[in-house]
C-alpha cells in the first residue's frame, strides 16, 4: 500500500526518534545527538548514533541506517506496511484509506492552504503600505523591530471590508474556498461574504512545518467587540490541538531542551525577540490535552508561564488538571510565577531577559504547585478540614493513568501531609492560642536554602548524568560556589571529566560514582542522591531520561549563573 507523504511525515513527527531507539538501546544525548552502543554488532565503544533534528540514526560500526520507520522494521523483523502500521497504532494516528474521496479531501485541504497562504503574503505586504501605518506603529510601540515584524509574517487586514475578497478572487480563489478557510464568512442575514479579519493585526498561525493553517487577529479599534480574534475551525485548523510559534521553536527547544508555554502572540514574539526563542502559546485559551502532548514532543518537562494575576493562575490551574491523568514518566511540567501585574512581554520589555531567567530558574514541579493549589489561603484547624485535604490531595494523584508514577504522587502527597500536620500537632501547646493557617505551619524557604536547593539538585544531576558535562565544562568551571565542599566537589568532576574526555572514554555514572568514592566525597555524593534533593530536582535520578536531565542543568546553570557568589546568604 502506498501511504500518503503527509501521513508518513505525521508519524515521523509524533514519534520522536530519540524516544522510540531509546526503549531498546541506552542512550546518551552528546551535543544535539545521542551515541550508545550498537544493537547490530557486538560492542565496547558507542559506535550508534542518534540525529533526531534530522531524523535519521547512523551504525558506523555496521552501517546500518534509517528512520523510525527502517528501526522498527529492521529491530521487530516487519515489513514496511506493518511497521507502519504498528508505528500509527503507538502515535494514536487512524491508518490512511486511499479512497476517491479521501484523495479528494486531500486535494480540498491543499487548495484551502495555498488560499491561506495567498491571504498571510497580503496581510504583510498591507503592513508596509500606508493603510498600514498605525498597525505598523503600533507593533514598534510595543518594541519590536522589522527583522522580528519579518520573521513572525505580521500583517494588517485593512479597514476596507471586502478588499481581501476581491484581491484572492482575482487571483484564483473562489468564494467557497475562501469561506472553508475561514477568510470570509457568509452573513447570515444574506447578501455578499464579508471578509473575516478587518481594521485588526494579523498574526498568522502555522503547523509543525511553518504551513499557514489560520490567523489572529488583534483589534485597532478601541471599542471592537473582541480585542483579539482567531480564524474559526476549519478542515486544516483545529484551535485546541495547535501552538502558536510551534514550527518556529522545534529547533530551539531541541537545542536547550527548554520550552516555555506563554499566553499570547506578543508574549511568545517578546520572549523570542529577547532571546527566548523556545516559547510558544495556546491560542487563546488554556491548555488542552492535545496541545500538552504537542510540547512534550519538543521537552520533556515545558514551562508554563502564564501572567503573574489571578486569571494567570487560573489557568494554570486548569492547566495542572489536564495534565494530571497524562503524566508519565520524565513527562511533566513546570510552573513560573511571574510578578504580580506583569506578563513575559511586560517583564522583558521592562526589566530584561535576566528578569524572566530568574523566574524560570525558579519554576516549581506539578506536584508543588498542586500542593499549594489545594492548601493556600485555607485554615486545617478541625479534622474534618485536614480529612478533607488529604482526599483532595489523593484524589488528584488517583487522577494519573500510570500505575507507578500514580503511586509516587501518591506516596509524595501523603508524606507532606503527614510531615506538616504532625509537625504542627507536635508544637501545639496551650501557650499557641488559637488556630494556626497552613501557611505559617510550612513556612517557605530563605532564598539561600533555595539557593543551596538548587545547587544541590544541579551537582546531583551531574552525577547522574556525567555525559552533560562535555559540552558545559566552561560553564561550570565560570560559576562562583561558596560553599567549600560544593566547590571542591565541581574541581573534581572537572578534572575527571577531563581525564575521562582524554583518554577516549565515555563519561559513564558509575565510573564517575566510584571515582569520587576513592577521593573522599563518599559521603558528600550519599546525601545529593537521596530523596530529599530529588524531591526538588526530580529529573536528577539516574533513571530520569538525559533530555530532561539536560533541560534542567541548562535552566539551574543559567540560573546560578546570575548569583555573583552561588549559595552565599
Amino acid at each position: 500500500m502506498a501511504f500518503p507523504p503527509e501521513f508518513l511525515e505525521e508519524l515521523r513527527n509524533r514519534l520522536p526518534l530519540q524516544e522510540v531507539i531509546g526503549r531498546r538501546v541506552k542512550l546518551t544525548k552528546r551535543g544535539r545527538e545521542y551515541v550508545g552502543l550498537s544493537p547490530f554488532n557486538a560492542e565496547k565503544t558507542p559506535s550508534f548514533t542518534v540525529v533526531p533534528e534530522k531524523g535519521f540514526y547512523h551504525c558506523f560500526s555496521s552501517g546500518e541506517h534509517g528512520d523510525v520507520i527502517s528501526w522498527v522494521m529492521k529491530t521487530e523483523g516487519l515489513s514496511f506496511a506493518d511497521a507502519v502500521e504498528r508505528l500509527a497504532g503507538q502515535a494514536g494516528l487512524a491508518m490512511p484509506r486511499s479512497s476517491p474521496a479521501e484523495r479528494q479531501a486531500a486535494e480540498r485541504r491543499r487548495g484551502l492552504q495555498e488560499a491561506l497562504e495567498a491571504a498571510c503574503s497580503w496581510f504583510e505586504e498591507q503592513l508596509q503600505a500606508t493603510a498600514g501605518q498605525a498597525a505598523l506603529a503600533y507593533l514598534e510601540s510595543r518594541g519590536l523591530t522589522q527583522e522580528t515584524i519579518a520573521a513572525f509574517r505580521l500583517g494588517y487586514a485593512p479597514d476596507a471590508r471586502g478588499l481581501l475578497r476581491r484581491t484572492l478572487n482575482a487571483q484564483g480563489f473562489a468564494d467557497p474556498a475562501l469561506i472553508s478557510a475561514g477568510l470570509i464568512k457568509q452573513p447570515e442575514e444574506g447578501g455578499e461574504p464579508r471578509d473575516y479579519f478587518f481594521n485588526r493585526v494579523i498574526f498568522p498561525i502555522a503547523d509543525r512545518q511553518g504551513r499557514i493553517l489560520a490567523f489572529g487577529g488583534r483589534a485597532m479599534a478601541k471599542d471592537a467587540r473582541a480585542k483579539y480574534l482567531n480564524s474559526p475551525d476549519s478542515e486544516v485548523f483545529h484551535k485546541g490541538q495547535v501552538l502558536y510559534n510551534l514550527h518556529r521553536a522545534r529547533r530551539a527547544a531541541h537545542d536547550t531542551g527548554e520550552l516555555i508555554v506563554a499566553e499570547g502572540y506578543m508574549d511568545v514574539i517578546a520572549l523570542d525577540q529577547a532571546g527566548f526563542p523556545a516559547a510558544v502559546a495556546p491560542l487563546g485559551t488554556a491548555l488542552t490535552e492535545l496541545q500538552i502532548q504537542e510540547a512534550w514532543r519538543l521537552a520533556p518537562e515545558p514551562t508554563v508561564c502564564l501572567d503573574g494575576d489571578t486569571a494567570g493562575q487560573r489557568a494554570a490551574f486548569r492547566a495542572l488538571d489536564r495534565a494530571l491523568p497524562l503524566l508519565r514518566a520524565g513527562k511533566s511540567l513546570r510552573f513560573a510565577t511571574l510578578p504580580k501585574g506583569e506578563d513575559p512581554d511586560s517583564l522583558v520589555r521592562g526589566q530584561g531577559p535576566a528578569a524572566f531567567r530568574d523566574c524560570l530558574a525558579h519554576a516549581r514541579p506539578l506536584v508543588e504547585v498542586l500542593w499549594d493549589r489545594e492548601t493556600a489561603g485555607q485554615r486545617f484547624e478541625t479534622p474534618e478540614q485536614r480529612a478533607g485535604l488529604r482526599r483532595r490531595l489523593l484524589d488528584a494523584a488517583s487522577a494519573i493513568r500510570e500505575p507507578d508514577l500514580r503511586e509516587e504522587y501518591r506516596l509524595v502527597l501523603q508524606e507532606r501531609f503527614d510531615g506538616v500536620f504532625r509537625k504542627a500537632r507536635g508544637r501545639r501547646t496551650a501557650k499557641d492560642g488559637g488556630p494556626r493557617r497552613i501557611a505559617a505551619r510550612y513556612a517557605k524557604p530563605s532564598p539561600r536554602q533555595l539557593a543551596l536547593r538548587e545547587l544541590k539538585g544541579f551537582w546531583a544531576t551531574l552525577i547522574n548524568h556525567p555525559g552533560l558535562m562535555e559540552d558545559l565544562v566552561e560553564d561550570i568551571a565560570a560559576l562562583e560556589i561558596a560553599e567549600p565542599e560544593l566547590d571542591r566537589l565541581r574541581e573534581r568532576l572537572l578534572s575527571w571529566c577531563s581525564e575521562e574526555l582524554n583518554a577516549g572514554r565515555p563519561l559513564d555514572a558509575e565510573r564517575l560514582q566510584a571515582h569520587l568514592s576513592q577521593a573522599g566525597f563518599d559521603e558528600l555524593v550519599k546525601s545529593l542522591l537521596r530523596d530529599e534533593v530529588y524531591k526538588y530536582a526530580p529529573n536528577a535520578r539516574r533513571e530520569t531520561d538525559p533530555q530532561a536531565a539536560r533541560r534542567d542543568v541548562l535552566v539551574q546553570l543559567k540560573g546560578l549563573a546570575t548569583r555573583r557568589k552561588v549559595g552565599a546568604a
